[in-house]
């Protein structure tokens, strides 16, 4: 019996770092910016870096790290990349008995363009992820108290609700971080009040509810009708509310400073549930969730930051009140 399984993504990461982009203001990019670099040139790369992201690795490694037993159900290449990951996983103490490796694409691929004290940005390639199909899901074998489902891309939404319609069969407890794309099916809000814990960015809560990003009081309690036991919503370096029977908690993090964001929210969400699968304590679950996500964002990489059972770790303060309180 496992304590959690996660499901969501198994990506190899290159980070590059380059001080030869321009970074240039223009209305027609979707965030003001971009950047430029003399087309058919050599730039040259200050650094590299290898590592392995996904939301549903990521989240695995906190929770082994957090002494508890967990597996990762996911898809991979049958290639280099893939066998890293599953060596890493491994060694993080995930199990990986229900990872399967498919010929038909190779793993998904992030490249991260580093411009340091300016930005960065992100080339994606969705690869054997993607394929992730029900058929690839032993269920019969999936023996656990709970399922962390991070996001999913387009092709393996489905997968989804198979995955919770199974879960609610069992008795197993589930926590989500829907992405994008499946906030903005209409099926997901017929679901969402069988999910236990809800996590998402302010961002996906306005996709969700279909409400403006700045009125926030108003989809925080949209998001509470639509959910089910407990629901969070971050905003980035402004912190994290989460709400859980008529109370409000909110917690800011504990440094704004980042070597490398990569990851923030994976470390946040397994590290709240960590502590939630011990103690179903929302303010100590909030408290390790900002602390894990901070402690991630110290280091390069969705993984190497992250916090130890034993490691001590600053404990940010939490607001409790009765009504929602926008962060500052």
């Amino acid at each position: 019996m496992f304590d959690v399984i996660t499901f969501g993504s198994a990506t190899k990461d290159i980070f590059l770092s380059t001080k030869k982009g321009v970074v240039l203001e223009k209305d027609s990019f979707p965030t003001g910016k971009g950047i430029c670099f003399s087309l058919g040139s050599k730039i040259r790369a200050e650094e590299i870096y290898f590592t392995s992201g996904g939301g549903g690795t990521n989240t695995a490694a906190t929770f082994a790290k957090q002494g508890l037993a967990v597996a990762y159900c996911g898809k991979a290449g049958k290639d280099s990349a893939g066998e890293q990951i599953l060596k890493e996983l491994k060694k993080c103490g995930v199990d990986t008995r229900f990872v399967s490796l498919t010929s038909e694409r190779p793993t998904n691929h992030s490249v991260i363009l580093d411009i340091p004290e300016k930005d960065r940005t992100i080339f994606v390639y969705q690869g054997a992820s993607d394929l992730l199909g029900s058929e690839d899901i032993p269920f019969d074998r999936l023996k656990t108290r709970w399922v962390y489902i991070a996001p999913l891309s387009v092709c393996a939404e489905p997968v989804f609700y198979r995955i919770l319609n199974h879960a609610i069969k069992q008795g197993v407890k589930v926590m989500a971080n829907p992405s994008k794309n499946q906030l903005r099916d209409g099926r997901i809000k017929s679901v969402l009040r069988d999910v236990d814990v809800l996590l998402l960015n302010m961002e996906e809560a306005s996709i969700l509810t279909n409400t403006p990003y700045n009125r926030e009081e108003e989809i925080m309690k949209k998001v509470i009708d639509i959910s089910g036991d407990v629901v969070i919503i971050t905003q980035g370096v402004k912190g994290a509310v989460a709400h859980k029977d008529g109370v409000f908690y909110s917690g800011q993090p504990l440094s704004p400073e980042a070597v490398d964001r990569t990851g923030a929210g994976d470390s946040f969400g397994s590290g709240f549930l960590s502590k939630f699968i011990e103690e179903t304590d929302v303010e100590k679950s909030l408290q390790l969730g900002i602390a894990n996500s901070t402690a991630c964002l110290q280091k390069k990489g969705a993984k190497h930051g992250l916090l130890k059972k034993n490691d001590f770790y600053e404990k940010a303060d939490i607001l409790k009140s009765s009504d929602f309180k926008p962060l500052n």
